[in-house]
This record gives structure tokens, C-alpha cells and sequence, in this order.
């Protein structure tokens, strides 16, 4: 079973003439990159806003300070 999907996309003859002239160039190498550092470079982004959230719901008005005193003196 392989690992991989086929997706298929429209483009404008006129690019597709103009990338047939740049036949020293693997199109299908390139567009398959720049797909997966988009896909990484969103995620990223998608994970840090969320990351961000979830620090705005967390923050308190406690002093980290005061939380480490009562953390040592429990022990």
C-alpha cells in the first residue's frame, strides 16, 4: 500500500506553456516542495496561535516567584 496521494491542479495555459519552455526544471519535484513547506509553515502557524490561546486562558495574576515559595515549602 503505498504512502502517497495523487492531487491534481488547474493551471493557465500560459503558465504551462511557459513551464514546458523550462525543460531543465522537475515541475512536479518543485510543486511537490513548495506544497509541503507551505503545508509545514501553516501547521506551524496554526499550532502557535493555538499554543497562544491556551497560554491567554492559563495566565493568572500570581507572581511565578510566590508559586515557587509555596511549591518548595510543601515539600
Amino acid at each position: 500500500m503505498s504512502t502517497k496521494t495523487v492531487y491534481s491542479i488547474r493551471i493557465p495555459v500560459k503558465y504551462r506553456r511557459m513551464m514546458e519552455e523550462m525543460g531543465d526544471v522537475n515541475w512536479q519535484d518543485e510543486i511537490r516542495q513548495a506544497s509541503i513547506k507551505l503545508i509545514q509553515d501553516k501547521s506551524k502557524k496554526k499550532l502557535l496561535k493555538e499554543a497562544e490561546e491556551l497560554r491567554k486562558r492559563m495566565k493568572t495574576n500570581v507572581e511565578s516567584a510566590v508559586l515557587i515559595r509555596e511549591d518548595r515549602n510543601a515539600r
